[in-house]
């Protein structure tokens, strides 16, 4: 979306800054100096460290102006291009707000426990089988991401896909006062942020607040095995489609199958029609989420077989159900980015149907921020671990002794190493993984496992 100094000075109150010389225009935003693209507007957002400080690097790095709290020169004084504004976070919710008035587009909020990241992606493919569609290339899904994506968004998209994150009370309102979504997903009601959130029923109706949000004329599409209550439904001025595997689900999901490779097909009958789907995206955990996307964009008009081909060739971002194997032969499911307790047991479930000569080891790190529910919900996923059968246990983080204590009383023979952190889990994993092994790393994604997925995945065979 262009965006000119005059313009966000206006939609901001703001100031055209003195450095601002001749015509000017960017594309999108940026708040991070090292990945901006040329064109785009940098935001020097006050956060862990000061935006301010980067201002000059994000223009040499060819951004096409800077929004400001305060005048920033060069080294030699003269006045970088910028606008001041009061609040750069302010300014760019309120940028956020007048790009979405600027879009003729459908807008799909996506809200849940789990799988947020990977339903925006399915969406997104699902939609671009027959619109221009927009949605944020990572899991930018907070009071910065949004106005991030809306802001990245071309004016002539047709459909934008929009994740929304939740950590307290009235985040999924505000985002939605940005954003204003005609169609929302909620794809699960868990435990995520529960410790935040108040349980969840806090959970619920937090996730709910897009339901509140949605038009008369819009969608719900909700997992028919999520939590929410009737009541919750209740909330919802638009329609409701309920999805899922169990029969009463107006969209339902059967006949699954897992591949060796972790792909799953299933068949789909909706009220747009019925047949097979086969999805690049790995997890049996997904085709609910896949149902979800194709019920979306079936709803607005998208053909039923072009939906299900892009379906079949959708991928998700970074670190979530990546498959490789090491040249020592170590087959590695990577899946660090984020967990809450269903995303672990899914993902343990996954490991088990892998092909792999050897055991079948997990490197689980703490799930975080489950408040009073962290004891009983690491045991839950220890109680998973025994039921699957997994060989072995490297578990990351002091969190993660009621999950340890669980699985060693149900699987005394599993073999179990406890570590601090990170830096630890690698060091163990590479004396405790052996060639032919299967290894399914996951955590929160503070405790930041993918460094034992790439030491792995660097081993060399053994001599």
């Amino acid at each position: 979306m262009e965006l000119t100094p005059a313009w966000v000075a206006a939609q901001t109150g703001g100031r055209v800054g003195p450095g601002v010389v001749g015509v000017v225009r960017g594309d999108g935003v940026a708040f991070d100096s090292r990945t901006v693209e040329p064109g785009q507007v940098f935001v020097a957002l006050r956060d862990a460290r000061d935006g301010h400080e980067f201002v000059a690097d994000a223009l040499e790095r060819g951004a096409a102006f800077a929004i400001v709290e305060r005048p920033v020169r060069a080294a030699n004084g003269t006045d970088l291009p910028c606008v001041e504004v009061a609040d750069t976070h302010v300014a760019l919710s309120t940028l956020g707000r007048a790009a979405r008035a600027r879009l003729r587009a459908q807008v799909v909020g996506i809200t849940g426990s789990v799988g947020k990241t990977s339903t925006k992606d399915l969406a997104a493919a699902a939609l671009a089988s027959r619109w221009r569609t927009h949605a944020a290339p990572a899991s930018f899904n907070n009071e910065i991401g949004v106005p991030f994506t809306l802001l990245g968004a071309p004016e002539a998209a047709e459909t934008v896909v929009i994740e929304m994150g939740a950590r307290f009370a009235g985040n999924i309102a505000a985002l939605c006062r940005i954003a204003e979504p005609t169609i929302g997903v909620i794809t699960n009601i868990g435990l995520a942020h529960a410790e935040h959130l108040g349980g969840p029923d806090g959970v619920a109706r937090v996730k709910g607040e897009l339901l509140e949000a949605l038009p008369t004329d819009g969608l719900a599409v909700v997992s028919s095995s999520c939590a929410a209550t009737a009541g919750e439904l209740a909330r919802s001025r638009a329609a409701i489609v309920t999805v899922g595997i169990d029969r009463h689900a107006l969209v339902r999901v059967s006949d699954v199958q897992v591949g060796p490779d972790l792909r799953a097909s299933f068949r789909l009958d909706s009220p747009w029609g019925a047949g097979t789907v086969t999805l690049a995206i790995r997890g049996a955990h997904q085709v609910v989420n896949a149902a979800q996307a194709a019920s979306v964009a079936m709803h607005l008009g998208a053909e039923r077989e072009a939906v299900f081909a892009a379906l079949a060739s959708a991928t998700s971002t970074g670190w979530r159900m990546q498959l490789r194997e090491s040249p020592a032969g170590i087959v590695v499911l990577n899946d660090s980015y984020n967990a809450s307790p269903a995303a672990m047991i899914a993902a343990i479930e996954s490991l088990v149907q892998l092909r792999a000569a050897g055991r079948r080891v997990a490197v689980l790190g703490e799930m975080r921020e489950l408040g009073d529910w962290s004891e009983s919900e690491h045991a839950r996923v220890g109680r998973a671990l025994s039921r699957a059968g997994i060989d072995a246990l490297i578990a990351v983080g002091a969190a993660t002794n009621a999950l340890v204590d669980a699985a060693r009383e149900l699987a005394p023979t599993m073999e179990i190493q406890s570590v601090v952190d990170a830096d630890a889990a690698r060091d163990a994993a590479r004396e405790m993984v052996r060639p032919g092994d299967a290894v399914l790393v996951k955590a929160s994604r503070a405790v930041g496992l993918e460094i034992v997925a790439e030491g792995l995945l660097r081993a060399e065979p053994v001599a």
